[in-house]
């Protein structure tokens, strides 16, 4: 809940199979998803008990190494959404993992004049209860 009593909207709901994805973020760290399935071998993420590409159930959490490339952005200026409603403007963005996928993220502590397509990114985290860190990225 937010200080005024209205449900937040930007919480994961932790479950027995992302906690270890949620538990590594609050210690800084990226985790993704690889198939270990011959043949295949492609990260993935969002985390899934299985492999998106050929369906294999091999698979294993490893850590990112937390670089990305920005593949592309929008400015939200307006959300009315707790606690979105007090962030705005915002970059949301879709970035490309060095390991290869995509992901849903937000830009941080980047003036919006200066977001270009390809531009480099390195992971970072956000408190957004307690125990709990969100992972968003910067220049760099």
């Amino acid at each position: 809940m937010t200080g005024d009593g209205r449900p937040r909207s930007d919480l994961p709901e932790v479950d027995a199979f992302t906690r270890t994805y949620w538990d590594a973020a609050a210690e800084g760290l990226l985790l993704i998803r690889r198939c270990r399935a011959p043949g295949c071998g492609r990260a993935h993420h969002y985390p899934r008990e299985f492999c998106p590409h050929c369906w294999s159930e091999d698979v294993t959490w490893e850590p990112s190494r937390g670089r990305a490339t920005l593949y592309t952005w929008s400015v939200v200026h307006r959300n009315d959404l707790p606690p979105f409603d007090a962030r705005v403007p915002y970059v949301a963005a879709v970035v490309d993992l060095a390991e290869g996928p995509r992901m849903m993220t937000e830009v941080v502590r980047c003036p919006e004049r200066d977001l270009r397509i390809g531009m480099e990114l390195r992971v970072a985290f956000r408190e957004a209860a307690e125990g709990l860190a969100v992972p968003v990225f910067e220049p760099g």
